[in-house]
């Protein structure tokens, strides 16, 4: 069988692959933040689930347990643009100083390892309107824009010094059923709770390329043999922009039944520092080789917001 590391297996993205893994036949370990029990981690796909930092003694455990890995995935680190603002210090530990040790034991431990590193479309930064592409330039706009450029380019630094193989999928705005922050479960909890007018912040028309989990999932695993030491860097983006206000106006309209009175939605105005205007991904390069995305945008909400409904039922 394929052994796959998959870091911050325990969140959101890496629940979803680690199921999706498993049923494709690969052994998978898990290392990240959280107390997983084995019971849950097994039925989530994932063999092996180590709480702790991503250290050579910790990874030194995870080949004990399953085996040196073929693939990792490299999926922990910061992953919000405010708690990196409100605290750069960690965020940059999480997402930069984690990614150095992982590549400094894949140098010494596993060197044949294929490495794909899942970072953001943050590290495009602002000023860009319409499709981004992969050779955009990059002005990070945040610390944890930033943080993300840094562990790319550590990647190709280890590439062109060692030969690692590495991939790099950034991603766009991903969405689904476990996701509990951002947007969406904003919108739930606060549909759920009665508020009503509901206001959100910013304008209303920041632009946002929305990608379900499931189709994600798919990207990543036919990113996962494109890893060489040319270090190819992948946007994860459907290339079609939606509007927060049409978002929360689709979330809005289908919480309610028909015919039942819906709250009135407004904005502040203030936009939330850190946040680029416009984020659509130009998805040609994951397109050439041979990806299409499935779960369209209704779809995708209607799925969630039946999952928001079924969690909050428990």
């Amino acid at each position: 069988m394929v052994t796959t590391y998959i870091t911050g297996a325990r969140g959101f993205i890496g629940q979803h692959l680690a199921r999706s893994l498993a049923a494709a036949g690969h052994t998978v370990a898990g290392v990240g933040h959280g107390n997983w029990p084995e019971r849950e981690a097994c039925a989530n796909g994932a063999r092996y689930w180590l709480n702790g930092e991503i250290l050579p003694g910790n990874l030194q455990l995870l080949q004990r347990a399953v085996g040196l890995p073929e693939y990792v995935i490299h999926l922990a680190g910061g992953s919000s643009v405010g708690s990196a603002i409100t605290n750069p210090r960690e965020d940059f530990f999480r997402t930069v100083v984690t990614t150095a040790e992982l590549l400094d034991w894949l140098r010494i431990e596993a060197p044949d390892a294929k490495l794909l590193v899942v970072s953001s479309a943050a590290v495009y930064g602002s000023g860009h309107t319409g499709q981004i592409p992969e050779d955009a330039e990059s002005h990070p706009f945040s610390p944890y824009g930033y943080h993300k450029r840094v562990m790319e380019d550590l990647c190709r630094s280890y590439a062109a010094s060692y030969g690692q193989r590495a991939v790099i999928a950034r991603l766009f705005s991903v969405y689904g059923s476990g996701l509990k922050k951002q947007l969406l479960w904003d919108l739930c909890s606060r549909l759920a709770s009665g508020v009503d007018p509901l206001v959100l912040s910013g304008s209303g028309d920041e632009l946002r390329d929305w990608t379900d989990v499931r189709d994600v999932v798919s990207a990543l695993q036919t990113l996962l043999e494109l890893a060489d030491a040319s270090v190819p860097a992948f946007n994860v983006g459907t290339g079609r922009g939606s509007t927060v206000r049409e978002i929360a106006t689709l979330v809005r309209d289908c919480w309610f039944e028909p015919g039942r009175p819906a709250v009135s939605l407004q904005f502040s105005g203030e936009s939330r520092a850190g946040d680029p205007f416009s984020m659509i991904a130009r998805p040609d390069r994951l397109h050439s080789v041979g990806f299409r995305w499935h779960v369209e945008l209704r779809e995708g909400l209607a799925n969630y917001l039946a999952w928001f409904r079924q969690s909050s039922e428990r």
